[in-house]
């Protein structure tokens, strides 16, 4: 092989480059196109050829292990041995120009990236790794923090590092940033700053916070009104934005009336919004632990009266909220207590107020009518109206100075200040006893509720019992150790130290003890039932069934409580009735007492007299109870055999008694059965005779009913056809009519349009003619009026001179003229002599000179 063929010839192109290894010097060079070389076969191409480096506009790259060139040529720099000399760890930061290779020992780091544009109202936040000064002469060390604000395009350098992209915050109306410094810094308005201070920057707009500064966040602002407040603690210390300082703890209000809008400070907060307190002028409130001028009156409390509107002050709060003024009637009054001394104003008779001292713990009434509204030394116990009672109506009432309790019926009564209602207790069984009868009187007048006798009633009423007619009731005063006993038919109304005695009486049958509870006695006549078990003198054990007539003697004056002796009349009154029947029964014969049975009880309880007949009545003398009758109302045995036998010989004569009835009732029935067959055999044969008529008529119907079908159609058809032709001619007719009545309309309305517009128009033409003589009136008389005004202005002397001032120079001209008359005329107009002559017969030298002639 020759020399020239170990030679290889390479074409660069144009913006490419290739690096060639000298293997001899181990020397690395860089060839960039467009070139042809000629590869010796000491060399050897170890890159390339490869396409320059090209850095659009707006674009940069970043190249790593950069070469060093020369300051003043930015020639590349090489060393003794023709290396190119590369910074190896750094890197470059290259801008759009020309395109460039990449020397030996280069590489680039990263793609062709596009310049960052920073726009309005953004910043970079950028950081230092190391040393260097700026192109404007800025040093930044290392760890250097700082924003690189828009707009504008940022160029990157190898010493910086980006770190975020920060956007401004808009801060708008009402609103406020909340900062805080990250180091010691200056704020915008030059204000030093502390590591860790917080601030507000109020100013409206777009803020970059700097790069000391943290942005803790947007405050948005309380809006006030006239109804809210707001109320703000202060956390430590300091100036709040109306000058005001506020020592660290403090509480205060901000109103409407010092800013439309707060924005809470950093050391303020927040504790809530206070509504407006508005009383009306019928309203009135007491502020506990009121501000007085600045100062706090810790347990202290103001009165505040309508119509006012304030905000509660912090600390402050209403005792029992907005109250509304007391309005007394005339039969109300206030039942008041002084808490403590003060002066008070008492309304006296005559209308007029006298003052009066409260010591605390005094009581007394204001009454109405008026308005009131109780001071804060005072506590209102009560509010009290008259109680209005009938004649049979009361209350108690109980003194509370004294203890006496009394009662007061039929009055319109109002408790004085030391008063009170008293509830009067009593026994559950007269409660029961007393609901009792309060349900039978509504169920009698039919209400059918059910009274609990435990709420029902009214405690500081008077007991109100009615005694019914022919009853007695018995109420006992434990004050006086005295009972008295009232009639009916009465009312009863108890006096506080008063009780009903209660009737515990027997009932049932036989008779058992205290089934019947009662407040008052009957007095009878009445009767009472019982069942007594008596046994014959032959062993015989009947059971009876007595009824008893009983009333009582009610003795007169002080005897009449005797009635109350026995408290179980009915009890002792059967069982002493009982004995002496079983005693009677006793020593007769079944057969004897079933003969005379009645006999044998009336003697034994009533008695004989000395004639030997029985008595009519029987009388306790204990209660004066007098018996005057027994019905013997059932006999019964007691033994089953005997019953028996008296069963079956009762069944018999009811079973005769049944047989005969029975087969009365059986004929009855079988003659109405017939006669009820005969009416039925008749009813159906007029009711098929019946049928035929109606049958034979509706035959006769039918065919009635054919022929007019058969020929009402051609009927109607022809008098559809000539009810047509009658109703087009009518139509035709009334269109006429019609037709002829709008033109008549018409030709009226044309005539009245035209009659109207002319009466309108002489209606016109005379409003016209009325107006111009009104106008000629009103200029004739202003003419008038001003004639004369000038006239009344010039004065009747001036017009008289006016008026000798011509006549009198026409003389003194003529004169000068020679001449003693003269009269000029165009020949046309008429001359009116006689005052021509009048005229020079007023004239004095005419006139001279006619008598000189004369």
């Amino acid at each position: 092989m020759s020399y020239a063929e170990e030679q290889v010839m390479y074409r660069i192109p144009p913006h490419q480059y290739v690096h060639i290894l000298d293997k001899n010097t181990n020397v690395t060079r860089t060839v960039t196109g467009p070139s042809t070389f000629t590869r010796k076969d000491h060399e050897q191409v170890v890159e390339g050829p490869s396409a320059m480096i090209t850095v659009p506009p707006r674009h940069y790259v970043t190249i790593a292990n950069p070469v060093v060139r020369d300051e003043a040529t930015g020639d590349v720099k090489l060393d003794a041995n023709g290396v190119v000399q590369l910074t190896f760890g750094d890197f470059e930061i290259r801008l759009s120009g020309s395109p460039f290779p990449l020397y030996p020992g280069e590489a680039q780091h990263g793609r062709v990236t596009k310049l960052r544009v920073i726009e309005k109202n953004q910043a970079l936040k950028l950081f230092a790794t190391r040393e260097f000064v700026e192109e404007d002469g800025t040093q930044r060390n290392a760890g250097d923090q700082w924003l690189f604000t828009g707009p504008g395009t940022y160029t990157p350098r190898v010493e910086v590092e980006e770190h975020e992209l920060v956007d401004s915050v808009v801060v708008q109306h009402s609103q406020a940033l909340r900062l805080r410094a990250i180091t010691a810094m200056s704020d915008r308005s030059g204000v030093e700053r502390f590591t860790g201070e917080e601030w507000m920057d109020r100013q409206t707009g777009a803020y970059m916070p700097s790069i000391d500064e943290q942005i803790v966040g947007i405050i948005q602002a309380n809006i006030l009104t006239e109804k809210k407040a707001l109320q703000l603690r202060a956390l430590k210390t300091f100036t709040d934005i109306y000058g005001v300082q506020r020592m660290a703890g403090n509480q205060w209000l901000v109103t409407s009336d010092m800013a439309e809008c707060h924005l809470c400070d950093v050391y303020e907060k927040v504790e809530g919004e206070i509504p407006i307190t508005t009383l009306s002028n019928r309203q009135f409130c007491v502020v506990l632990d009121p501000i007085v001028n600045g100062q706090r009156r810790m347990g202290a409390m103001e009165l505040r009266k309508g119509e006012t509107s304030f905000f509660l002050k912090p600390g402050e709060r209403l005792r029992s909220g907005i109250q509304d003024v007391v309005v007394l009637a005339e039969d109300e009054a206030l039942l008041l207590q002084a808490k403590e001394a003060f002066e008070d104003s008492e309304l006296a008779e005559d209308g007029s107020f006298i003052d009066k001292r409260r010591a605390p713990g005094d009581r007394w009434m204001v009454y109405g009518p008026r308005d009131y509204v109780p001071p804060v030394e005072v506590d209102v116990i009560e509010k009290r109206r008259k109680i209005p009672l009938d004649d049979n109506e009361g209350i108690y009432v109980r003194n509370v100075s004294t203890g006496a309790v009394r009662a007061v019926i039929g009055e319109t009564y109002m408790l004085s200040p030391h008063e009170e209602l008293w509830e009067k207790e009593l026994p559950d069984e007269v409660e029961r006893l007393l609901a009792k009868q309060k349900s039978q009187t509504s169920y009698r007048s039919g209400q059918y509720e059910d009274y609990d006798y435990t709420h029902e009633r009214n405690k500081t009423e008077v007991i109100k019992y009615s005694v019914q007619h022919n009853s007695a009731c018995q109420v006992y005063d434990f004050k006086t150790k005295t009972a008295r006993v009232i009639f009916g038919p009465d009312l009863v109304l108890l006096q506080p130290d008063e009780q009903f005695t209660v009737q515990s009486l027997s009932g049932g049958k036989p008779k058992q003890e205290n089934m019947i509870k009662a407040l008052s006695m009957m007095l009878g006549p009445d009767f009472m039932t019982d069942l007594i078990v008596v046994e014959t003198s032959d062993h015989a054990r009947l059971r009876l069934q007595l009824a008893y007539n009983w009333q009582f003697e009610v003795p007169e004056g002080d005897q009449a409580d005797r009635i109350f002796n026995v408290r179980d009349f009915v009890g002792d009154t059967c069982k002493a009735i009982a004995s002496r029947v079983r005693a009677a029964v006793a020593g007769a014969t079944f057969d004897d007492f079933h003969k005379s049975s009645a006999r044998i009880i009336r003697r034994s309880v009533f008695g004989e007299d000395e004639d030997g007949k029985i008595r009519g009545s029987f009388k306790f003398a204990a209660n004066s109870l007098v018996v005057t009758n027994i019905d013997i109302q059932s006999v019964e045995p007691v033994d089953e055999s005997t019953r028996e036998s008296l069963q079956k010989s009762v069944q018999l004569a009811i079973q005769i008694t049944t047989q005969s009835q029975e087969a009365r009732a059986r004929h009855d029935a079988h003659r109405e059965e017939e006669q009820a067959k005969g009416h039925l055999e008749r009813q159906r044969l007029q009711n098929e005779s019946q049928s035929e008529g109606e049958k034979k008529h509706l035959l006769e119907l039918r065919a009635e009913s054919n022929a007019v079908q058969s020929s009402g159609q051609a009927t109607a058809e022809a008098k559809a056809r000539a009810q047509a032709a009658q109703i087009q001619g009518e139509a035709e007719v009334q269109q006429a009519q019609l037709r002829a009545q709008a033109s008549k309309i018409e030709v009226g309305a044309r005539l009245e349009c035209l009659r109207l517009e002319q009466e309108a128009e002489v209606e016109h033409r005379k409003a016209m003619d009325a107006l111009e003589i009104e106008r000629a009136k009103k200029l004739a008389s202003l003419e008038t009026r001003k004639f004369q005004n000038a006239v009344e202005a010039i004065g009747p002397s001036t017009l008289a001179e006016m008026a000798r001032a011509g006549p009198e120079m026409q003389a003194k001209l003529l004169q000068g003229l020679g001449l003693k008359g003269y009269l000029v005329t165009d020949g046309k107009s008429p001359i009116n002599l006689l005052s021509t002559a009048q005229g020079m017969l007023s004239d004095p030298t005419v006139a001279a000179q006619m008598a000189q002639s004369n």
